[in-house]
């Protein structure tokens, strides 16, 4: 983050700091027909509201549920979110957060993240079996998530508890095949962390989420034939693996692979340094030892001189981008599952990224297939063009048509 980004969260902490310690008390006073401050959101405001008759600004942590353990064995979620706890956990881990899974009340039912940021959060009972409902816990990502039914995040002062004011929280909800939420998938970290691809980061894994509950995936579904050789995921939420089985790469050898695999005519040293850190005052021995430590981990499958890949790897944005290439669209939605590395901050990475998303939307709103504007709309809950479009194309009988009308209304609130 540079340092005018950090000046600006730092103003904008400081701003809903001072609106919190002025409106809050105004509320408690007057009730729910107090005036809501221009500085913050509306839904903002009306949680603080309809919060402050059950739940005191001052509360340390969060209530305990009853049952947690119990809860989360019997739980729908439990299959789908264990057969990604790999994926959350890399996430959570390489950018700092804590995740946690909620049921459709608002109980936190399974958490993962670092040692240190699973202690924080703890000592506000961001844990299993801690209740975060709006009734309990006041305004905060979750409870506007499952109350809303879309996306929501929640900044430092947003917070109606002060104690979470030191916090940014990220949440998306979670949907059953019949539409129900079943609960909410959060990203939660320190303020300080707050980055604007967090929201597209945990809309996405809640999406792949929901599709392991559509397919009924693992036990219910006959095992998948591993495919040879390297497979990297790295649109929305990054995996690799080799022979099948998990690699664990850090971030940034992630980035380095997945430019050589968009890239395969390779890159000389100096450009792939820079598609790395741009201007950042790196040390030649820094970036050499990332590429060294993934050609180990690779088994020497990248070039010296050239960097490049010397043995195939099945890359997942590469195979959207031929999609593209011979006019797939179809094939090009599937495979394209959010945005390439989300949390990365890497001039080459952001590039092929802004390309990628910008060639897919494309080929969306060019195309007279209703099911391509739907599938696309799954992941891009904010882009009205797209809503109306599939809108336009859908007949005034189709069943779908409410599912499209939803998706506007929401993104234009």
């Amino acid at each position: 983050m540079t340092m005018a980004e950090m000046g600006a969260l730092k103003r904008r902490r400081t701003l809903l700091e001072h609106e919190w310690a002025r409106v809050v008390p105004q509320l408690r006073s007057a009730g729910r027909g107090a005036a809501p401050a221009p500085p913050v959101r509306p839904e903002v405001t009306e949680s603080w509201a309809r919060s402050l008759p059950t739940v005191d600004p001052g509360l340390e942590s969060a209530p305990p549920a009853a049952g947690g353990t119990a809860r989360w064995a019997r739980s729908p979620l439990y299959r789908p979110v264990t057969e990604l706890a790999g994926e959350l956990l890399s996430i959570a881990e390489d950018a700092g957060y804590v995740a946690a899974v909620t049921d459709e009340a608002g109980t936190i039912l399974w958490t993962c993240g670092g040692r240190v940021m699973r202690r924080r959060a703890e000592r506000v009972n961001f844990a299993p079996g801690g209740r975060w409902d709006e009734g309990a816990m006041g305004t905060n990502a979750l409870s506007l998530a499952l109350r809303n039914g879309h996306p929501s995040t929640v900044f430092s002062a947003e917070h109606l508890v002060a104690a979470l004011h030191g916090w940014v929280c990220y949440c998306a909800p979670i949907h059953a095949p019949d539409g129900r939420v079943l609960g909410v998938l959060d990203l939660s970290t320190t303020w300080d962390r707050s980055h604007p691809l967090a929201l597209p980061t945990v809309r996405t894994l809640a999406s792949a989420i929901e599709a392991r509950l559509r397919d009924g995936a693992g036990r219910d579904r006959a095992p998948e034939r591993a495919r040879p050789g390297v497979e990297l995921r790295c649109l929305g939420a990054a995996r690799v693996t080799s022979a099948g089985a998990p690699l664990r790469l850090p971030p940034r050898q992630v980035e380095v692979l997945a430019l050589l695999a968009l890239e395969p005519g390779g890159f000389t040293p100096e450009r792939l340094r820079e598609s790395l850190y741009g201007d950042r005052p790196v040390t030649a021995s820094t970036f050499k030892a990332e590429v060294s430590r993934l050609r180990h981990a690779l088994d020497g499958a990248v070039a010296t001189r050239t960097y490049a890949l010397t043995a195939p790897v099945v890359c997942d944005a590469v195979e959207v981008l031929a999609a593209l290439g011979r006019g797939d669209t179809g094939t090009a939605v599937e495979h394209y599952r959010g945005p390439l590395l989300p949390l990365s901050e890497a001039p080459g990475v952001v590039a092929w990224r802004g390309h990628l998303e910008v060639g897919v939307r494309e080929a969306v709103l060019a195309s007279a297939d209703p099911r391509f504007a739907l599938r696309y709309g799954e992941r891009a809950p904010y882009d009205t063009q797209v809503h109306e479009h599939a809108l336009r194309l859908l007949g005034p009988g189709d069943v779908r048509r409410g599912i499209a009308v939803s998706r506007v209304e929401a993104s234009r609130r």
